[in-house]
């Protein structure tokens, strides 16, 4: 949690968090999971009526923060998301938008973000390839010039929220160089696979490009020039999935110190031995540690520092590392119980294992940071 929040920053947490525990508890998270979309699409309209679609949108295309600090506030909207394992397509959507607010020509603009930002369409933000790093040069999905119009053909896989999106913002390579497309998910040519996945409410995909046609105003930002705008849209994310295992895991200790209180073991409670309180206080250290730099991640970006680059991806290499090894931990303080369908202890596991994989993982992060310093 960011201690230096202004009220209508508190305001927007305290809305989101109360709305999440009314419309989404954990129970209704279970039965989601039957869901094909993983999120029910009247919920996220009301979502996207509490500003979370709009957060890095400029007031130009009817966007807006509650502090002027969009990222920091779409973190705070993150945390609690992660704090109740919530569904919805989050990071995706927002990244799209922001895309399309920087980059993408006016009349784009104004036939796209109207519906993203009310919740009527949802976006997927399709960078991720298999076997592949995420990074420019990791990029091998082709796009070919043909008389007035681009052809798409490669391969992105795993696309959050791919199966349910429906406009795909394309990151592809070619003789320009680094270019992106915003492509209508129903375009001629595409072939959407719903993929089996580790969360049980948010959705992946593999997304196939056969020869898909695209006109010229499709294009988002400049030919060839999209190299910046992919690292902008790397840091956003990478600052939200942060946000998000930091939520996560803090539920998760605080839960597991409440279950060491209330069990006991030879007519004490468990959290009388000092054996486990030498390991809850390496938990703490651990987690105020990975909250002080997801905060810190959230701060440089949204400042646009020079050393953003670095500073988020060091914050998700530690925060990726060290909460899912946190929850491992708290599923052993919990004994049988901990393993079982019915604790809700896998439910926050599997959130922060899967973004501890996606968008890098943390030894792909330690690798570019390596790279960013020189080394």
């Amino acid at each position: 949690m960011d201690l230096e929040l202004t009220p209508d920053q508190e305001l927007l947490r305290e809305t989101t968090r109360k709305f999440l525990k009314t419309t989404v508890p954990v129970t209704e998270v279970r039965t989601l999971a039957a869901n094909p979309a993983g999120f029910d699409r009247g919920w996220w309209k009301k979502g996207a009526d509490l500003g979370w679609t709009s957060l890095l949108v400029d007031e130009e295309h009817g966007g807006g923060s509650v502090s002027g600090e969009g990222l920091r506030d779409l973190a705070l909207v993150a945390e609690e998301m992660g704090a109740l394992v919530s569904p919805g397509p989050l990071i995706p959507t927002n990244v799209v938008a922001q895309t399309l607010s920087c980059e993408a020509s006016d009349v784009l603009a104004g036939r796209i973000l109207p519906g993203l930002l009310s919740g009527e369409s949802v976006a997927a933000w399709c960078v991720t390839e298999p076997g592949r790093p995420v990074t420019p040069d990791g990029i091998t999905l082709r796009v070919r010039r043909d008389g007035d119009e681009f052809v798409l053909d490669g391969l992105k896989r795993p696309v959050e929220a791919g199966g349910e999106a429906d406009w795909l913002l394309v990151t592809a390579t070619g003789p320009d160089g680094l270019s992106q497309f915003l492509v209508p998910a129903s375009a001629p040519g595409l072939r959407i696979t719903p993929l089996r996945g580790l969360d049980l409410v948010r959705r992946n995909a593999e997304i196939r490009f056969e020869e898909v046609r695209v006109p010229a105003s499709s294009v988002v930002g400049v030919l060839g020039g999209a190299s910046l705008s992919f690292e902008r849209q790397m840091q956003t994310a990478l600052v939200l999935q942060c946000a998000e295992i930091v939520g996560a895991t803090d539920r998760v200790f605080g839960f597991t110190v409440q279950h060491a209180f209330d069990r006991s073991s030879f007519g004490r409670a468990l959290a009388s031995y000092q054996a486990l309180k030498h390991r809850f206080a390496d938990m703490k250290l651990w987690i105020e540690s990975a909250h002080a730099m997801a905060v810190d991640a959230t701060r440089t970006v949204q400042a646009g520092a020079p050393d953003a680059a670095e500073v988020v991806r060091i914050a998700k290499a530690y925060v990726a590392e060290r909460c899912p090894e946190l929850i491992q931990d708290c599923v052993q303080l919990h004994g049988g119980i901990g393993v079982t369908w019915e604790h809700d202890l896998h439910l926050y596991l599997r959130r922060v294992v899967l973004h501890r994989e996606t968008y890098g993982d943390p030894m792909e992060h330690r690798d570019r940071v390596a790279t960013l310093a020189g080394r």
